[in-house]
């Protein structure tokens, strides 16, 4: 399903309350130096934060009771001295809030929500539900990056706290090490750019998030309408070619795909072992995706840095033999003039065992 129009939440600004929730799992999985920069880096931006109560539960699954996680959610949404909502850490749960949300009480309080990895389960089903423009960003932990956060850090801020038009460009290097075990033992590589595997321009929201989980959405009324769309998917390190190529291709086989405008993937984490040329094969065999304007290699999913993508916004991409240029809210009219963008259209110390986004 999908509402009618997307619905900006107001930007941020100096002086706001973020409130932190654990929709996966728990941030007591958070180490003390972690939450300590995290912290600091908020208040630097001139944020308020806030915590929800249950937060800092741990069950068998270092996470919580359905109850208390969608308490924390309702929560957030109906305080109005909240204006966003960051997500602890993602994890393997969220799916499990989808049926006790209270839709109508999230769409009549629209403010800015942000995660990725299994939080694409409560971004993409918000904005079905009730068109409420959501964010595959940073996680409250995600903040806790001593070292080569500014690419994030700019990302986020230009994404939230401004509406102007954002041009994604690629970052100059990326990492896929374990920084939150040792902050200072960083392997810093540099970046090739883009790659591009389908050339074209194509227009339309943006739709996506973490490729396996956004699938726990199909057949459900928590789906987004994928019509007219930009998708955007990415995978991690528990992912291979081969499994990414049958998840990929359930997603082609879903209605509306074949309207789907194009399509960009997020760069690959080392373990996955995926390489531009088997990627480049897995997209020719499928006709679907063959035809699509793709760039790869974004900078968005598992491995950092990370931009800060609005599910639901408008976006354009333009692909080209030597050079891509990707461009969010590229139609950007000042709010008090702007009208209402249709959606499904388009213009031809943590624990050493799991760190999972």
């Amino acid at each position: 399903m999908m509402a009618k129009t997307s619905i900006r939440p107001p930007s941020l600004s100096r002086g706001d309350n973020v409130r932190v929730v654990a929709p996966s799992r728990s941030l007591s999985m958070i180490g003390a130096d972690i939450r300590r920069i995290a912290n600091e880096r908020f208040e630097a931006m001139g944020l308020r934060l806030s915590f929800g109560d249950h937060v800092n539960e741990c069950d068998a699954f270092v996470s919580t009771s359905i109850k208390n996680r969608v308490e924390d959610l309702h929560a957030a949404f109906a305080d109005p001295d909240v204006k966003a909502i960051l997500t602890v850490i993602g994890g393997a749960n969220s799916n499990q809030l989808l049926p006790h949300l209270d839709w109508d009480l999230i769409g009549s309080r629209p403010k800015i929500f942000c995660g990725y990895s299994d939080i694409t389960a409560l971004s993409c089903a918000i904005h079905a539900h009730t068109g409420l423009i959501t964010y595959s960003g940073p996680h409250y932990s995600t903040f806790g990056m001593e070292q080569h956060f500014d690419y994030t850090h700019d990302g986020f801020t230009s994404a939230l706290f401004d509406t102007a038009p954002m041009n994604l460009e690629a970052s100059s290097t990326w990492s896929d090490d374990r920084w939150f075990l040792d902050q200072h033992d960083r392997v810093i590589q540099e970046n090739e750019g883009h790659w591009i595997l389908g050339v074209g321009e194509a227009s339309g929201p943006l739709i996506g998030g973490n490729l396996c989980t956004f699938n726990l959405l199909h057949g459900t009324d928590h789906m987004p309408d994928i019509r007219g769309s930009i998708l955007f998917i990415e995978d991690d390190f528990l992912s291979v070619p081969e499994t990414f190529d049958r998840d990929l291709t359930s997603l082609t086989q879903q209605p509306g795909f074949g309207e789907v405008s194009g399509l960009l993937i997020g760069r690959f984490q080392r373990a996955v072992k995926m390489s531009r040329a088997k990627l480049t094969a897995i997209l020719a065999a499928n006709e679907r995706l063959a035809r699509l304007p793709t760039i790869a290699n974004v900078d968005f999913g598992h491995t950092d840095p990370l931009a800060t993508i609005p599910i639901g916004e408008i976006a354009s991409i333009d692909s080209r033999e030597h050079s891509a240029t990707i461009t969010i809210r590229p139609d950007w009219i000042p709010p008090t003039t702007r009208p209402e963008i249709p959606v499904g259209t388009s213009n031809p110390g943590p624990s050493r065992a799991i760190w999972r986004g």
